[in-house]
């Protein structure tokens, strides 16, 4: 008599986010045609947080999308990855639209705490899922701190560059100029100028003090041309603002402005806005309070669907 083994049930794959990011979980379940994992959330009047999942994962595929853009949604998405692999998830993907400290990759005075590197020893020490563990990161500001993640957690750098690439092109039409802040992101404005076929223009600094800094030199020819300027990330925009000025000042008719990351805390937005130094911004989601400023001036990209098409 034969006996015939009954097949393997397929493995799902669910998306899980923090709560910040729920956004852009319903925009990587859209452009992946994947589930949602669900999580039950209530806060005690101490503000302890109580968390449950309510899909079940055992067996299955999970992702885990949280940036750590606070210490509260940082605990949050480790909480969460320690959950989904406590409760039995066959393999763990943590996506990391921003990674939050990346400029404090280094120390600079003695003594100082190298914050990414201790985020990065942070999620390493996530149980690792039965057939492995990896985090996708999106355009650090530094590539070296995929170096700082420790034992089976699997860093993968994920460019941007398609996104950023395409609202640099729609700014910047048919003929511009690529710029950068200072000459620290010179490289990759190079190979982003490449790509998109421009010229690439650079700005020399002179830091004066921890908040005021000097334009030396402004490296191309940029009188009479459009200019887009683009940088990692923008936070306040003063250094953005500061090499607006000297590009202004060497005669670009147009400035536009592109990141991947905007951040803008507090009024950073508008003061970039009332400064009149740039026809639009454009940036990427990858930081939740961008989403929520978004209108005419600010242009917000969602970076999910690129993310979404990592997971396979």
């Amino acid at each position: 008599m034969t006996t015939h083994a009954s097949p393997t049930p397929a493995r799902e794959m669910f998306i899980f986010s923090t709560q910040a990011y729920a956004d852009m979980q319903a925009t990587m379940c859209h452009a992946a045609g994947l589930p949602a994992g669900l999580v039950e959330r209530r806060f005690f009047p101490d503000g302890e947080r109580y968390l449950r999942l309510l899909t079940e994962v055992e067996g299955q595929d999970a992702v885990l999308v949280g940036g750590t853009i606070s210490d509260d949604d940082t605990l949050e998405l480790y909480d969460l990855a320690c959950g989904l692999v406590e409760a039995g998830a066959h393999r763990l993907t943590l996506v990391i639209p921003y990674f939050g400290y990346s400029t404090m990759e280094r120390a600079v005075n003695h003594g100082e705490a190298v914050t990414a590197k201790i985020r990065a020893r942070l999620l390493s020490s996530i149980p690792v899922a039965a057939s492995g563990s990896r985090a996708l990161l999106l355009d650090l500001h530094a590539e070296g701190i995929t170096h700082y993640f420790e034992g089976a957690l699997r860093p993968v750098h994920v460019e941007g560059r398609e996104v950023t690439s395409a609202m640099i092109g729609r700014l910047g039409g048919d003929d511009f100029v690529l710029a950068c802040t200072d000459a620290g992101r010179a490289k990759w404005v190079e190979y982003l100028a490449n790509h998109l076929g421009v010229a690439a223009s650079f700005v020399f600094k002179r830091r004066h003090s921890g908040s005021e800094t000097e334009i030396t030199a402004v490296s191309a020819q940029v009188e009479g041309r459009r200019v887009v300027i683009y940088d990692d990330m923008i936070r306040t925009g003063g250094s953005l603002m500061g090499a607006a000025r000297a590009y202004r000042e060497a005669g670009a008719t147009e400035i536009f402005a592109v990141a991947t990351h905007g951040l803008l805390p507090g009024d950073s937005l508008a003061r970039l806005r009332a400064s009149g130094l740039f026809g639009a911004i454009a940036c990427t989601d990858s930081h939740p309070r961008a989403r929520l400023l978004a209108d005419d001036f600010l242009r917000v990209e969602p970076v999910g669907p690129l993310l979404a098409s990592r997971l396979k």
